[in-house]
């Protein structure tokens, strides 16, 4: 169905979105093997759906709109294929990083490990839930290209959107497995950048703009063009993250302010506090940050460091100066409206989140 009007509304995109994902979703339980229990099945279908900003599909969207296609449902489809994606990404990753929860609830390796000790099967539960975690993202990242490939496009639009996807999925992982390597490195600030415009930032904003840019054809000028704009505010986007990681309210985030804490996880933000640390404070960021029995008063402690080192407002400021930049480049790309005022919008709403 074509739209004679589309909807630049973007709660109305997401339900489209999400209309999608649940048609696909729906068709794949009758091809569930005979036999196989269907708990992977259910769990992603709940997890899927139970929340998300559905930015990479928003960004692909407008791609291909600002690159002059027109709305459509097989563009919904190609752009929702993302969310599966990052489906995938997010349950690798809190397995990685050993959070329990994620948009408000037990993370996916957390549901199973429950499972197995509500259950009293044999074996380690954790055991349990970290290996079917990883079958569930496996699952979605098969999907996401069956979804992607099924979405009712030509073949060579196809072709020309997947060399981008392609290459998204190899920077989420080299990303991954980057910043493992950092979390046992120098920590430095150069190396937790190099982490969050490979692991996140291009895949949030960058690749699906040129994902839905290649799907209508867009010269390979307006495609390189995306990267100015894109690059910066997925910095942005990912390092207001790592502030409401630490900063933000759990009951708005859906996830635990000590995680990243307890993980060590080596942000910029963290970087820039041990690079300002005093030799007492210094001392109190080895004792406590990484510490897997952190608990409320020692991240108290560690905020309070942050901030006295001055590490937060040195990332705002880094926020507000990658921002401006993806707004100069957003004025210079050559969009169709109403793509660049849906995306200046986009930007706003990704840089002063509050989840």
């Amino acid at each position: 169905m074509t739209l004679t009007a589309a909807p630049t509304d973007a709660s109305e995109l997401r339900t489209r979105f999400d209309a999608e994902l649940v048609a696909f979703l729906d068709r794949q339980g009758p091809d569930w093997p005979d036999g196989a229990p269907r708990g992977i099945f259910s769990a992603l279908h709940r997890f899927v759906l139970a929340g998300g900003k559905r930015l990479r599909p928003l960004f692909c969207y407008w791609g291909w709109r600002g690159a002059g296609g027109v709305d459509d449902r097989p563009i919904v489809v190609a752009a929702a294929a993302l969310e599966l994606f990052h489906a995938f990404a997010l349950i690798h990753d809190d397995i990685l990083d050993g959070s329990d929860h994620r948009r408000g609830a037990p993370s996916v390796h957390r549901v199973f490990a429950e499972l197995h000790t509500r259950s009293a099967w044999r074996g380690d539960p954790e055991t349990y839930g970290r290996n079917t975690a990883l079958l569930c993202g496996d699952l979605c990242a098969a999907w996401s290209d069956q979804m992607f490939h099924e979405c009712g496009m030509t073949s060579a639009q196809i072709w020309q959107g997947y060399r981008v996807f392609a290459r998204m999925r190899t920077e989420v992982i080299a990303g991954e497995y980057l910043d493992l390597v950092s979390g046992v490195g120098d920590g430095s600030v150069a190396s937790a950048l190099t982490v969050i415009r490979m692991k996140a930032a291009r895949y949030t904003v960058t690749r699906p703009l040129q994902i839905g840019a290649a799907l209508a054809g867009a010269p390979a000028e307006l495609i390189a063009a995306l990267v100015d704009f894109g690059d910066p505010l997925g910095d942005a986007f990912q390092l207001r993250d790592d502030v409401l990681g630490v900063f933000g309210d759990p009951a708005v985030t859906g996830k635990s302010i000590l995680d990243d804490l307890r993980e060590g996880k080596p942000t910029v933000m963290m970087a820039m506090a041990r690079d300002a640390a005093d030799r007492a404070q210094a001392a109190r960021l080895r004792d406590l940050f990484g510490n897997p029995e952190l608990d409320a008063a020692g991240a108290a402690e560690l905020r309070t460091i942050i901030e006295a080192t001055g590490a937060r407002e040195k990332i705002e400021r880094l926020i507000r100066v990658r921002a401006d930049a993806a707004r100069v480049a957003l004025a210079q790309v050559p969009l169709a409206e109403p793509a660049r005022s849906a995306l200046a919008d986009l930007a706003d709403q990704a840089v002063h989140r509050q989840h």
